[in-house]
């Protein structure tokens, strides 16, 4: 089964769809998260432990992030054919630095003996009101924090033994103060792991809407745009290679002043009825986007 095929037929037995469980607790929510990193898709060769460190917690806290949450702590389990003292000590400096630049703790977590590298990191977090997938509408603003395709251009500068730039595009800082800043004005929201057209299908699946996109107004990294040769290649890696975790939200026009006060962000298409699809605006042209991404 891929990947999207298991989580269906998990949605089907499990309250899952959103980037965290929500945990009701008398006046507030719990949020919680967790994510499994592991050597063959996620932690490849010219990665750094201090980067493998920092990136396992920060995909934790994106989640946190994509629901307007603010963390409470962070777990970790690792499994290793082996321990080296060495890659212990920066892969924790990684992990630390991380929960120290996003204002929370690493708590604690578990080892064992694995065939494979693997990091499972849990977050914990907390929302007076978590921001859901489910609250787009048409005629709303689809908006997207920061710039699209710094993994897809890490893992091109990795093959060119430019170790140092990849491993610092790698080491992204979660959108935790903009979740928390848009957490009031959102309509809708998620973090962009599986790339930005899959995000998309995601959140018009949980809205029942669809989107229209200008391609003029997608805010590409300028790495992706020095490394890709031609338009395809800027498109498969700002559009659809994943693992970018900025924050894809939609925002009701009224709210669009408030919204560029609290925070950052592009304004990048609109909402639409769900009849219309997932398409986008390019020249004269207006394209259907497939439904593709990053799977694990």
């Amino acid at each position: 089964m891929r990947e999207r095929d298991v989580i269906k037929f998990l949605s089907e037995k499990l309250p899952i769809g959103d980037d965290c469980a929500v945990i009701s607790l008398k006046k507030t929510n719990l949020l919680l998260t967790t994510d499994m990193l592991h050597r063959q898709t996620d932690l490849p060769d010219g990665m750094t432990p201090y980067t493998m460190g920092w990136r396992a917690v920060a995909v934790s806290l994106s989640d946190i992030a994509a629901m307007g949450g603010r963390p409470l702590g962070v777990v970790i389990a690792l499994g290793a054919p082996e321990f080296e003292r060495k890659f212990l000590e920066e892969l924790l400096d990684g992990a630390l630095a991380c929960c120290d630049v996003c204002e929370t703790k690493l708590l604690g977590g578990d080892t064992d003996r694995h065939s494979e590298l693997t990091i499972v990191t849990t977050a914990l977090g907390e929302a007076q009101k978590p921001v859901m997938r489910s609250g787009a509408h048409p005629e709303e603003l689809v908006c997207v924090t920061g710039d699209l395709g710094r993994t897809a251009a890490a893992l091109e500068l990795l093959k060119a033994k430019e170790y140092e730039q990849a491993n610092a595009l790698l080491r992204f800082t979660p959108r935790l103060r903009e979740g928390q800043a848009l957490a009031p004005l959102a309509s809708s929201m998620i973090d962009i792991s599986d790339g930005l057209v899959r995000s998309l299908y995601q959140l018009g699946e949980a809205s029942q809407v669809g989107f229209k996109i200008d391609a003029t107004a997608v805010p590409f990294a300028l790495e992706v745009e020095e490394l890709a040769r031609t338009q395809d290649e800027l498109f498969e890696m700002g559009l659809f290679f994943g693992e970018d975790f900025e924050l894809l939200f939609t925002l009701p026009q009224e709210r669009l002043l408030d919204a560029r006060r609290a925070c950052e962000f592009t304004v990048i298409g609109r909402v639409v009825p769900k009849g219309e699809g997932i398409t986008m605006q390019l020249g004269p042209e207006r394209i259907v986007l497939p439904d593709r991404g990053y799977e694990h």
